[in-house]
């Protein structure tokens, strides 16, 4: 079910707002020293207190629900709204965090329970009339309200009404069985992804080179003697073979390293067909999907999943996708050719290449190329120096410093948390970060922004300071000195550290829109900026230090891994183009009998890539952004687009400077998701970052492009350089 309490600074207007702290109430942390609990919350004690913070929760919102029903105005509606979502997310938010990364099964098992039952209270929020009617007069009769109250009030009425309150009772009924049925049909993919990763068993064990043994399990067969001594005929010896399970890793792995052809063919077509489960599993999911669009009015699901994105539609999202696809095909083409000829030249094999030779040739290219060591690179990223590299960059941008703080008793989920403040000297605290650095057991395995509390004005003199969490999964180490980053490792911790920075930054008047609580193609456009500083060599000498020597990182040694960058990456885009055209083609208009995915996905990569379908394989049956960005995944490459555009044209010159620095709050990541993303990006870089069509907006590509190199007039720029 849509949560319409689950959205993601303009200056305050105090004359239009009236406080009444019977709506109004702020964080309640615990004071400096005393015991709290579970990530400050004072009522998070004990596993069983999620219990507690869910009855807490559901009877809060129920006396603000019932002062909305009788004597609330305008304002007060939006604020008490407001009161309800900021209650329920700290719920929600804290139990999906607590799932994800406690290392308590109680804690986990409860927060699990926590999530069920608050979920079961949101569809009752969402179906409720008397908000529902409270949010439609606060809109219709809100001019007195400032922008962004206005702007909150009719979100709301959307969002309600993408939930299918104003529907007849039957279709509500109908929406409701969905969207159960959705949530569990996602809840298999996954389940089929972890439980069926599939393998394949290679004999004789001297295929499987001794570097890879330990992604492999042992495995023996007994196979019969052939031999010119009769009497021996029909005796049987056990032959040693190897076991690889292709888990999405592991595939990864074996595609890149092993160098027998056959090997890494059997791998990639069995990695890339399994579960079988999960083809019916997508065909009934985009069924479903398609059902619930009908219902609510709309041709698809890409046309009702994006009506409240900035690209609007199906009929901009795809216009865009072909520009996309048009602009990177010649370069693409041309670094098949080169793998080809690479493979010709120095192995003396056919120049034909196929699927299952992608990584394995690129990877030998990339390193007879640029002789890149990746432990020589990793040794000026020790962990701690790059949360060094964090703390210069928010000084040296917004003036403000991240200082350690103590955890009090009960705060931490785990020893090896630390606890940050971001303060500003004229400001002081701006908000709290997390930091879950290490693997472990049971541990989400990726890297992730978890918000915690969201910002929101508590009175003319008080502001409730957002909380995040950054979760990563370096190697395990009491001593952050000790474990040294991947330089892919340090881009995305900057990726996720723009997240949390949007979060940290914004000074929204009301939670709903705090921080990356905004639309789905806006979201990863600050953490795709901030990934550029990972690359440049002006801000890297400032904090990455080699571990031993303590010598600043050499400017030779960046330009390598930045030319290494540059390598294939125009196959890469197209890759990510290929895919974005997937998940809005599947969940496009659809023609019955249903079509198979996996045709559409062939027909799709025969057009998109410059690479050939490999028959009889389904990777959209493991592609799971389907579920969690349904007719979104282009979100990723609009975030590519802008970001390319605000570095080129705000940042490139003096990417460290405090005017970049206060353009970047005050224009991008104090707004949240409280002003239209376009006029945000319009403010921030002017003319030139998008252009309108068929009624929402696309990203311009001409700076990523130029950044790439992937026209002959930029090509030709970058020689002459």
């Amino acid at each position: 079910m849509l949560c319409l309490f689950r959205r993601a600074a303009s200056e305050f207007d105090f004359k239009r707002f009236k406080w009444n702290p019977l709506i109004v109430r702020s964080f309640r942390t615990s004071a400096p020293g005393e015991p709290t609990g579970l990530y400050g919350f004072p009522n998070l004690k004990t596993p069983k207190d999620f219990r507690r913070f869910v009855d807490e929760a559901i009877e809060r919102s129920g006396e603000l629900i019932t002062y909305i029903s009788t004597t609330a105005s305008t304002t007060e509606i939006v604020r008490a709204m407001d009161e309800i979502s900021d209650t329920v997310c700290s719920v929600v938010d804290s139990a999906e965090l607590c799932r994800h990364t406690h290392p308590n099964r109680e804690f986990v098992e409860e927060a699990n329970q926590a999530s069920m039952k608050i979920n079961e209270y949101l569809h009752h929020l969402n179906t409720n009339h008397v908000l529902y009617d409270a949010v439609k007069k606060a809109e219709r009769e809100g001019h007195g309200l400032s922008e962004e109250a206005q702007r909150a009030a009719r979100n709301l009425r959307v969002d309600f009404e993408r939930g299918g309150i104003h529907l007849c009772a039957e279709k509500l009924d109908r929406v409701n069985q969905l969207n159960v049925e959705i949530s569990q049909l996602c809840r298999d993919f996954n389940e089929n992804i972890a439980t069926d990763p599939g393998f394949v068993d290679i004999y004789p064990s001297s295929r499987i080179s001794k570097q890879l043994n330990f992604l492999a399990k042992p495995i023996y067969r007994s196979t019969s003697l052939i031999s010119k001594d009769l009497s021996r005929s029909g005796e049987t010896t056990r032959e040693k073979g190897f076991r690889i399970t292709t888990d999405p890793q592991t595939l990864a792995s074996i595609l890149q390293l092993s160098s027998e052809d056959e090997v890494r063919k059997m791998v990639y077509i069995q990695g890339n067909s399994v579960p079988y489960a999960n083809i019916d599993v997508l065909k009934r999911l985009i069924s479903a999907r398609h059902e619930l669009a009908q219902i609510m009015g709309c041709r698809s699901y890409a046309e009702f999943a994006l009506k409240p994105n900035m690209a609007s539609s199906p009929t901009v999202v795809m216009p865009f996708l072909s520009e996309m696809s048009k602009m990177v095909r010649t370069k693409a083409d041309e670094e098949l050719k080169s793998i080809g000829s690479f493979k010709k030249q120095r192995f003396g094999k056919s120049s034909d290449i196929k699927p299952w030779d992608e990584s394995y040739y690129t990877s030998m290219m990339k390193s007879s190329v640029y002789t890149l060591d990746s432990s020589v690179v990793a040794s000026y990223f020790p962990l701690s120096q790059c949360i060094e590299g964090l703390k210069v960059l928010v000084q040296s941008l917004f003036g403000a410093t991240f200082h350690s703080i103590p955890l009090a008793s009960g705060e931490s989920w785990d020893p090896q948390v630390l606890k940050l403040a971001l303060h500003h000297p004229e400001e002081g605290d701006l908000g709290y970060l997390y930091l879950d650095l290490y693997s472990r057991r049971g541990k989400y395995p990726g890297f992730a922004h978890f918000a915690i509390k969201g910002g929101r004005r508590i009175s003319e003199t008080e502001y409730q300071l957002p909380v995040v969490a950054l979760v990563c999964n370096f190697p395990g180490s009491s001593n952050p000195s000790t474990v040294r980053l991947n330089h892919w490792e340090v881009e995305t911790l900057f990726h996720e550290f723009g997240h949390a920075l949007h979060s940290l930054l914004s000074r929204t008047d009301y939670q709903h829109f705090s921080g990356t609580r905004v639309v789905l193609d806006f979201a990863e456009i600050p953490s795709n900026l901030f990934e550029y500083y990972a690359w440049d060599y002006r801000f890297l000498r400032k904090f990455a230090r080699h571990c031993s020597t303590g010598e600043e990182i050499p400017q030779k040694l960046v330009e390598l891994m930045q030319g290494a960058k540059k390598t294939f990456a125009a196959t890469d885009l197209q890759r990510q183009i290929f895919y974005a055209a997937v998940d809005q083609n599947l969940h496009g208009e659809q023609s019955f009998p249903q079509r198979d995915p996996s045709s559409v996905v062939a027909e799709l990569k025969r057009e998109y890539t410059s690479w050939e379908h490999v028959e009889g394989t389904h990777w959209e049956a493991r592609f799971s952004h389907l579920l969690n960005y349904g007719a979104g995944y282009y979100s990723y490459l609009y975030a590519k687009c802008f970001a390319a555009t605000i570095w080129k044209k705000l940042c490139q010159d003096d990417p460290l400077s405090s005017n970049v620095g206060a353009a970047l709050r005050s224009k991008l990541l104090q707004h949240g998701g409280a002003r239209e993303p376009a006029d945000i990006l319009n403010d921030l870089v002017e003319d030139g970052i998008y252009r309108q069509c068929n009624g929402g907006i696309i990203p311009d590509i001409a700076c990523l492009s130029d950044e790439m190199e992937l026209t002959v007039e930029s090509r030709r720029r970058a020689l002459l350089l």
